[in-house]
């Protein structure tokens, strides 16, 4: 297997500590509204994030490759999760001093993130729920 995000529930409240790989620690909530302490982002909040980090990171680590100064990356993810299929807007504004034909480029290139690739060749899932007698919280 590859990564592993392991997530573990507060008692008494619905937020979540969520341990990434073993090594990066974050929390998660719900809304006020929907009785959470709104405290995180709400989980499903974190697919458009992890989506605009993708794509910054792709576009800086490339332009470290070819020299270019992309200025500020700014990348602006929006997601209307209620809509089937989903559907993700991306924006990238960036400062600096480029060519069209690099702008073109780095269309290309934002287009090939990871994450992005992953989604658009499918998922697949696997579900086991089993009751367990341990309170171990999975790689910590």
């Amino acid at each position: 297997m590859g990564l592993t995000a392991t997530a573990r529930s507060i008692p008494g409240t619905l937020r979540q500590e969520i341990l990434v790989d073993g090594r990066h620690r974050l929390f998660t909530d719900e809304p006020l509204h929907l009785g959470g302490s709104d405290t995180g982002p709400a989980p499903h909040e974190l697919f458009p994030a992890a989506l605009a980090a993708c794509v910054s990171t792709t576009l800086v680590r490339y332009a470290l490759t070819k020299a270019w100064d992309l200025g500020q990356v700014t990348v602006d993810v929006d997601n209307d999760h209620r809509s089937i299929p989903r559907r993700f807007v991306i924006h990238v504004a960036l400062t600096g001093d480029l060519a069209p034909s690099q702008l073109e480029r780095l269309e290309k290139v934002a287009a090939a993130c990871p994450l992005r690739r992953s989604i658009e060749s499918g998922i697949e899932f696997a579900e086991l729920v089993e009751l367990r007698h341990d309170h171990v919280f999975a790689g910590g």
